[in-house]
C-alpha cells in the first residue's frame, strides 16, 4: 500500500475513528507467496517423515525409524511458542512486516541446511543432533508466521471481508500442502527407493532457498498496516490502556482452544494419513500420496467458500458445528481408512478435510479479533504456537503411538475425538461472536 493511499484512522476531531480499508493485490500476493513457501518447507518434512527416519535414525525394529523421525517433526512444534515468545512482541513492537521479513528468511535457510545435511551413516550420533536443532529453529519461525501474516491481512481488510482475507492464508498453505504431497507423490514415481533414500527426499529441502529470495523481494516492498500505523500514533500520545490480566487470560483460552482443535485435526489431514495408509493399511505408498493428493486438491477450493460463509454468518456457531462435527465423525473416518478401500478412503479425506477447512479460516480471523490491538501479535502467536505444541504437534507420534501400544488401528480417532469435545465444550461457554468487531478496540 502506497503512502497516499493509506486510510485515516482520525475523525475531525481527531479521535480515532474506524474507517474503511481494502486489501490490495500487492498486499495479498506478497503474504501469500511468503505463506506459501512457509508452509510447502514445514510441510515436507512430514511428507518425507519415514525416509528422514531410516536416514537419521536407522533401526532394524518396525516402526522405531518412523516414530523417532515424528519425535522430530513434533519438536519444530515444540519450538513454536518460543518462536512466538520472541517474534510476537517483536510483531507488537516493530510491525507486522518486520516479522514477516524474519520468519520468511529463517526457514528458508534453516530448510535449506536440513536437505544438506548427511545422514547417520556419514556423522554418526551428531547428524540427528543437528537435525533436531535445525527443525527446532524452523519450528521458531513458523511460530511467527502464521498468525503474523493473519494479523497483516486483516488489519489491512475490509470489516466485512475478514475471513476472506483469512481464507487466503489458509487457501496457500494449503495449497503447500498439496504441492509437498504432490512432489512426494513425483519423486517416488520417478525414482527408486533407493534413489529417495539417498538423495531425492533432499531435493524439495534445498529448492527452498529459491523461494525464499523470492517471498523476500516481494515482502520488502510492503508498507505496515494502517491499524499498527495507529497503534503507533496512540502510542507516542500515550494512549494505549493497561490490558487487564483476567482479559488476556480468557483471550488466551479461547485461542488455545479453537487453535488446538484447527492444528489437531490438520495434521492428522495433511500429515498422519499418509502415514497411516502406507503402514497400517499397507496401501502402495503411490496410490496413498495419489488420493492424499486429490483430497488435498479438493480442499484448497473450499477455502474461499468458507471465507464468504464466515464473512456472512458469523464465527461462533460454524466453529461450535465443526468442533461437534469432528467429535461425531473421528471414528468413522478412521473405519473407513482401515478399509484399503480408495473411494472410502478418499470420502473420509474429503468430509475430515471439510472440518479442518472450517477450523482453519476461523482460527485465523478469531486469532485477529480476540485480542486487543495493542497484544495482538504477542497474544495470537502464544495462543496459536502453544496449543500447536502441546496437541497438535504431537498428534501424529501418539497416533503411531497407541497403535504400536493397543494394536488396534482405529484407536488413534480417540485422541481426535477427545481433542475436539474439550474444545467444543470451552468455546460454547466461552467464544464470544465476534464479527464485525472494531479491530482498534481495547477489549
Amino acid at each position: 500500500m502506497d503512502a497516499q493511499d493509506t486510510p485515516s484512522f482520525r475523525d475531525a476531531a481527531g479521535k480515532p475513528s474506524q474507517s474503511k480499508r481494502k486489501l490490495t493485490t500487492k498486499q495479498a500476493v506478497a503474504v501469500g507467496i511468503g505463506n506459501f513457501m512457509e508452509w510447502f518447507d514445514f510441510a515436507i518434512y512430514g511428507y518425507f517423515a519415514a525416509v528422514i527416519g531410516m536416514v537419521f535414525f536407522p533401526s532394524d525394529e518396525p516402526g522405531i525409524s518412523l516414530l523417532s523421525s515424528l519425535a522430530v517433526f513434533a519438536v519444530g512444534f515444540i519450538a513454536r511458542p518460543f518462536g512466538a515468545l520472541v517474534l510476537g512482541p517483536l510483531g507488537d513492537k516493530f510491525g507486522r512486516k518486520f516479522v514477516l521479513m524474519v520468519t520468511v528468511f529463517g526457514m528458508g535457510v534453516f530448510t535449506t541446511l536440513i536437505g544438506l545435511l548427511p545422514g547417520y551413516a556419514v556423522l554418526g550420533i551428531m547428524a540427528p543432533i543437528i537435525l533436531i536443532i535445525l527443525r527446532f529453529l524452523q519450528g521458531m519461525m513458523v511460530g511467527g508466521e502464521w498468525s503474523s501474516a493473519g494479523i497483516f491481512l486483516l488489519e489491512s481488510a475490509d470489516d466485512d471481508r475478514r475471513a476472506r482475507a483469512a481464507s487466503l492464508i489458509t487457501c496457500t498453505a494449503g495449497i503447500a500442502f498439496l504441492m509437498g504431497t504432490a512432489t512426494a507423490a513425483v519423486l517416488n514415481s520417478v525414482l527408486t527407493d533407493e534413489q529417495v533414500m539417498n538423495w531425492g527426499w533432499r531435493i524439495p529441502f534445498v529448492l527452498s532457498i529459491g523461494m525464499t529470495f523470492l517471498a523476500i523481494f516481494i515482502r520488502r516492498r510492503l508498507e505496515d498496516t494502517p491499524i499498527y500505523m495507529e497503534l503507533q500514533q496512540r502510542k507516542a500520545e500515550n494512549n494505549i490502556p493497561v490490558i487487564p490480566f483476567q482479559s488476556k487470560m480468557r483471550s488466551f483460552i479461547i485461542a488455545f482452544s479453537f487453535s488446538a482443535l484447527f492444528g489437531v485435526s490438520l495434521y492428522y489431514f495433511i500429515t498422519y494419513a499418509t502415514n497411516h495408509l502406507v503402514n497400517v493399511v499397507h496401501l502402495p505408498k503411490i496410490t496413498a500420496l495419489w488420493i492424499c493428493s486429490l483430497a488435498l486438491l479438493i480442499y484448497c477450493f473450499m477455502h474461499p467458500f468458507v471465507g464468504r460463509m464466515v464473512d456472512k454468518v458469523g464465527r461462533r456457531k460454524p466453529l461450535l458445528w465443526t468442533a461437534a462435527g469432528l467429535t461425531l465423525s473421528a471414528y468413522p473416518i478412521f473405519l473407513m481408512w482401515n478399509t484399503g478401500n480408495s473411494f472410502l478412503i478418499l470420502v473420509s479425506l474429503l468430509l475430515l478435510g471439510f472440518f479442518v477447512c472450517n477450523a482453519a479460516v476461523l482460527n485465523v480471523v478469531l486469532l485477529v479479533e480476540v485480542f486487543p490491538a495493542s497484544i495482538r501479535s504477542t497474544g495470537a502467536a502464544l495462543g496459536h504456537n502453544i496449543a500447536s505444541a502441546v496437541l497438535a504437534g504431537p498428534g501424529p507420534f501418539i497416533a503411531v503411538a497407541l497403535i504400536q501400544w493397543t494394536g488396534n488401528p482405529n484407536i488413534p480417532s480417540a485422541y481426535l475425538a477427545g481433542v475436539s469435545i474439550c474444545c467444543f465444550l470451552i468455546l460454547f461457554f466461552m467464544l464470544p461472536e465476534t464479527k464485525g468487531k472494531d479491530l482498534l478496540s481495547d477489549e
